[in-house]
């Protein structure tokens, strides 16, 4: 492990994930559902990128001029190589957080994002970047930080302990990183096994264990085998960002804000009897056994007043993704409920033809508001409803999510597997596998729709590949014409005049 990495694996890369929780459009519709004015979003930083995926969608797809570092050269460099594709300005650097947070290039920032890595840093990193938001975070600026938490993680934490001792002392780089990564998943199994006392007060242990057996390597060393690694309960975090002047604000996802998917009545009746949001965080925390939060904090609350949350509102432009047929009025988080069909049908009525609908016409429409208002935040935060850009914003992103969407889909032909494209209407992605990507590639050289089953084979032949279909790996041709001939059916009939919509092909 190098001395750079400062306790944090390094010699391997992070997953190809996307996160839309640190897209700053995404905290419009959390934001005034808690009656607070989201900012307008001119400059951003995320701190930790990973390999980049969702800074460089947000940079191709949105508006903001992004900043950001990874210590990781290999991240960086992976996020530099995507954002060559569409040209797109951001600034993105290998640095320390202490090196990338001494810059004195950096602009203040109306949007700071950090996702999972306070959980894997020093204490002397989380100081520089709490001290980094105090001084960089303009008022009024949002703040998304996700991380993991307590009480959801103390059954985990044995694990984890006896994972990262093991590797800090038994890795070596005679051993590929892969063959170490299992012999600690061993030795640590086999500490369990013996550990009868202790498996014997939480059995839990040994199942969690063996689930982590099937874990992604790459997301299993990054996620337990860092030297530093700290859950917070709630009250921890709001103590740490105090010195950076931000206050909570909500959670990134609403349904996690909407009681009836998560609490029982009895359960809802006592978190009511609350105001402070240290108490009110602390007992959903408790109550759920959470592991893991994603918030929003805000550097001064302000709240709109009612007429200018109904006209913000008003002005929101969103499209129903979910064909009508497939949609469940059922909807869920921890607990199952059902939306009141005689508000959400009339809704869905509006909503089901597949054009993107100003919300201030569907509330005139059907004289009402507050209603609407919850409904369209509930199929938000379920996906099935997409918050759309202006136009102006949507054309300016237009060529750069082209360049983009280019450049994923030629790394898909080789086995690449970013399930991501950018959308210039939304502002962010939209999850395309591989073989979608490819029935992509096939409209854009002008095959016919007839023969995009095959086109996927040739591709996957021409590289020596095989598909694996319901757990049995092809070998005929014919056999891989039929699956794929199937998959671009559905595809065509289920998902392309989608992606056409959102402009992730043209």
């Amino acid at each position: 492990m190098s001395n750079w990495s400062e306790g944090y694996v390094d010699n391997v890369v992070y997953t190809y994930g996307y996160y839309k929780n640190i897209q700053p459009e995404a905290l419009t519709i959390p934001f005034l559902m808690k009656g607070l004015i989201p900012p307008t979003v001119i400059n951003a930083c995320e701190l930790g990128f990973g390999q980049g995926i969702s800074f460089n969608i947000h940079s191709a797809a949105g508006s903001a001029n992004w900043y950001g570092t990874d210590f990781n050269p290999s991240h960086a460099r992976f996020a530099q190589y995507l954002a060559s594709s569409f040209e797109s300005g951001a600034l993105i650097a290998d640095q320390s957080f202490q090196a990338f947070c001494q810059r004195d290039d950096l602009p203040d920032f109306d949007f700071i994002a950090l996702h999972g890595i306070w959980s894997w840093i020093s204490d002397e990193n989380r100081h520089i970047i709490v001290d980094f938001i105090r001084r960089k975070l303009k008022v009024g600026g949002v703040l998304s930080i996700s991380y993991n938490t307590l009480p959801g993680w103390s059954g985990k934490s044995p694990i984890r302990h006896l994972l990262s001792t093991f590797h800090q002392t038994t890795a070596t780089s005679s051993k590929s990183h892969e063959d170490n990564v299992k012999e600690t998943l061993r030795l640590s199994e086999q500490t369990l096994k013996l550990s009868q006392l202790l498996t014997k007060e939480t059995p839990s242990l040994l199942t969690k264990i063996e689930d982590l057996k099937n874990t992604n390597i790459n997301y299993l060393a990054h996620e337990y085998l860092n030297k530093d690694w700290q859950p917070m309960y709630f009250t921890e975090m709001e103590q740490w960002l105090e010195g950076a002047k931000v206050k909570f604000a909500c959670s990134t996802n609403f349904l996690d804000d909407f009681y009836p998917v998560s609490f029982n009545q009895e359960q809802i009746n006592f978190i009511s009897q609350f105001s402070h949001a240290s108490q009110i965080e602390t007992m959903k925390d408790f109550m759920l056994n959470k592991q893991f939060r994603s918030d929003f904090w805000v550097k001064g609350n302000v709240s709109f007043e009612p007429s200018a949350r109904r006209n913000a509102w008003h002005q929101l432009r969103v499209l129903f993704i979910t064909p009508r047929k497939d949609f469940s009025l059922d909807i869920s988080r921890h607990i199952s409920i059902s939306l009141n069909a005689s508000i959400a049908n009339p809704i869905l009525d509006i909503l089901e033809d597949g054009q993107i609908h100003q919300v201030g016409n569907i509330c005139q429409q059907l004289n009402q508001h507050e209603v609407i208002f919850e409904v369209l935040a509930i199929l938000y935060a379920h996906g099935h409803l997409l918050l759309i850009q202006d136009d102006k914003k949507a054309q300016t992103a237009l060529p750069r999510c082209q360049a983009f969407n280019q450049a994923i889909m030629a790394l898909a032909k080789d086995g690449h597997k970013i399930e991501y494209l950018a959308s210039p209407m939304t502002g962010g992605a939209i999850t395309v596998p591989r073989f979608e990507q490819l029935f992509l590639s096939a409209y854009q050289e002008g095959i016919p729709q007839e023969q995009w089953g095959a086109y996927v084979w040739n591709t996957l032949k021409e590289r020596g590949q095989q598909l694996i279909h319901e757990g049995r790996t092809l070998e005929t041709d014919q056999e891989h014409l039929d699956v794929f001939n199937q998959q671009a059916k559905t595809f065509i009939e289920n998902k392309f005049n989608l992606l056409k919509k959102l402009k992730i092909v043209v």
